[in-house]
């Protein structure tokens, strides 16, 4: 029986077999990786994938496809977790020691930051994630300072992880085809992190990006006064959109310096 694609699943199917060998080409599977896929749908990548790997993992929201994956894969290839990737703890997939996981999708484009957002909770238990996204989506997470599609998720991602835009999608490779091309992205997390608390980071960043036409002296008043702007690096007349990371990162570390004093 033909699944419906779901609107309120942000269901598109990837059909272009030509695009999937390219993405399989990308991930790179090997026999010995622990590979979670995000939200199988048809399993078009799930069978591509298992071709060059004994076992993997994919959580899936959608009871009729869970009902279709179960038909199609005996449970020593596939371990289905059924729900919400949103709110599934991918800390509880067993993974040999010395190892970390793989995490791959074709992600859906109405839940895509969140879901970013959750996983970045993972990058020390992660070794790379291969996701398709919404191709403004993708450009906005490795956005350089100054271009207009650099702000808050290119900077909160770029403090924990690597990131290349590897190849652009069209529409009509999928069904049904989005409005919108799709994008994948290669995200590697850092080993080499910049110090700061994540709450805190996001705190800074946020008011930034808040009135992006707005000087950030302007959209960070009452949070920080213009010297200690200038002791971060920052000149206090420039525009959120090209302040630097190390450069919030230096604000967030002030801003958590003077919250811990608060706190005492």
């Amino acid at each position: 029986m033909k699944h419906i694609p779901r609107k309120r699943f942000g269901q598109n199917f990837l059909t272009d077999q030509l695009v999937l060998s390219q993405i399989i080409r990308a991930i790179d599977p090997r026999p010995a990786d622990t590979m979670v896929e995000i939200g199988p749908g048809l399993a078009a990548m799930t069978s591509l994938l298992l071709e060059g790997l004994p076992h993997m993992h994919v959580v899936e929201l959608d009871r009729d496809l869970v009902v279709r994956l179960k038909k199609t894969f005996p449970a020593d290839k596939l371990t289905i977790h059924e729900g919400d990737a949103l709110k599934f703890d991918f800390r509880t997939i067993p993974v040999p020691e010395g190892q970390k996981l793989r995490v791959v999708g074709n992600l859906p484009y109405n839940i895509s930051s969140p879901l970013l957002f959750h996983l970045a909770e993972l990058a020390d238990v992660v070794s790379d994630q291969h996701f398709m996204l919404q191709k403004e989506v993708v450009e906005r997470m490795v956005a350089e300072p100054g271009s207009k599609a650099y702000g808050r998720l290119s900077v909160m991602l770029q403090w924990r992880y690597h990131m290349e835009l590897l190849f652009v999608v069209p529409p009509d490779a999928f069904d049904p085809p989005p409005k919108v091309d799709s994008a994948i992205v290669r995200m590697i997390p850092k080993r080499d992190m910049l110090d700061c608390r994540q709450a805190d980071l996001e705190a800074v960043v946020t008011k930034a990006f808040s009135q992006r036409r707005k000087v950030i002296r302007n959209c960070l008043a009452g949070m920080f006064n213009e010297m200690e702007l200038q002791e971060a690096g920052v000149d206090p007349q420039a525009r959120p959109e090209t302040v630097g990371l190390e450069q919030y990162i230096a604000l967030t570390r002030l801003y958590s310096l003077r919250h811990a004093g608060s706190q005492d």
